[in-house]
């Protein structure tokens, strides 16, 4: 499928225009796929500004070999462990603050 978006920047105050492919299987509903494009972006985007802003994943630096890859997946991983955790209100970089200065916490997180 080929999706044409379009977006305005303030900023700038230039619109931009793109043009996007896609393959699918599903039945060519053009109001339906678009749903199913915008929940996955919606859902890549929520991830991505989570691991920026909590983790500071856009300022890592790791180059060699597969560190990048490696420090991902446990960012993901400590991401999960720190959402399942309902006892403090903090937001994600609050609950990592806090399991850096507080053992119980932390081994409560891991599960220990």
């Amino acid at each position: 499928m080929r999706i044409e978006s379009e977006r305005y920047r303030k900023v700038s105050g230039k619109t931009e225009r793109e043009i996007r492919y896609y393959i699918t299987s599903l039945r060519p509903d053009a109001a339906r796929l678009n749903t199913v494009v915008r929940q996955h972006w919606g859902i890549e985007n929520k991830l991505h500004w989570v691991l920026d802003v909590g983790f500071g994943e856009d300022l890592g630096r790791k180059r060699a070999g597969h560190a990048a890859q490696n420090f991902s997946l446990l960012n993901r991983i400590a991401l999960n462990l720190l959402r399942q955790d309902k006892s403090s209100k903090r937001g994600i970089k609050g609950k990592r603050l806090k399991a850096a200065w507080n053992d119980p916490y932390l081994l409560k997180l891991l599960g220990i």
